[in-house]
């Protein structure tokens, strides 16, 4: 573990003032900004519909840690002069030892990565990954580069890296995962993913209009919904197809 807590540095009456507005206005951050997040396990999934700050959530804690709002690994820039966000600069952690010596050293001494959907490809290109085939499919090249960026103790941020990849390279992504955890690393993943969200003894935190709350599994919405819809399609179609 390298994170215990992230909150926001804000005194109550700056984020009430501010709280009028993008993105203080989302139930999720004023969770943060009033109470924190705390983190329990090595992994950590954020799960809520579209809109519900989740990516947003995940794009600030990467911020906070030192890690490129575009996507890339700690330590290298790679987007435009893209200036952190109102809330990513507001972010601060309760760290452990080891995440103490990684976020109050030089930039360079931070081990990690931060994977967004729409930029994923990109930052993993510019790293100039070695052995990806050209032949490759979009998914097969994903995982190869999960499995040589993702080695090393350090803060790993995924923003839905379930979007390129098939049933059977999301069951290995948990494998990745699961080794980053058993390795010493901490990942915090939003995703819309059953299949991901079921790695035995992560946190799922359910992000949505009534803040945040910690929930198990079988708990969660999204599982309820897709339950629902394999054992009976027409049971949602006929409400959108007529």
């Amino acid at each position: 573990m390298l994170i215990e807590r992230a909150y926001v540095n804000r005194s109550a009456e700056a984020v009430a003032e501010s709280g009028d507005h993008w993105p203080w206005t989302v139930p999720c951050v004023r969770w943060l900004a009033e109470d924190g997040l705390k983190f329990g396990a090595p992994v950590t999934f954020l799960v809520g519909e579209n809109g519900s700050g989740k990516s947003t959530l995940a794009e600030a804690l990467a911020e906070g840690f030192g890690l490129d709002s575009y996507g890339g690994s700690a330590g290298y820039k790679y987007a435009s002069s893209r200036a952190p966000s109102e809330l990513g600069v507001a972010v601060r952690f309760d760290a452990t030892a080891v995440g103490r010596r990684m976020i109050r050293g030089p930039r360079t001494r931070r081990r990690g990565f931060f994977l967004r959907a729409e930029t994923a490809w990109d930052a993993l290109a510019r790293e100039r990954l070695s052995g990806v085939p050209e032949a490759m499919s979009h998914g097969e090249s994903f995982l190869m580069a999960f499995r040589e960026k993702f080695r090393q103790p350090g803060l790993y941020v995924l923003d839905e890296p379930e979007a390129a990849l098939s049933f059977t390279s999301c069951l290995e992504l948990v494998g990745v995962l699961e080794e980053l955890s058993r390795g010493g690393a901490q990942v915090i993943c939003a995703t819309h993913s059953p299949l991901l969200t079921a790695l035995p003894g992560a946190d799922i935190v359910e992000v949505g209009a009534h803040g945040m709350r910690s929930v198990a599994w079988e708990e969660l919405a999204l599982v309820d919904h897709w339950r629902r819809y394999l054992t009976d399609p027409r049971a949602y179609l006929r409400h959108i197809i007529g």
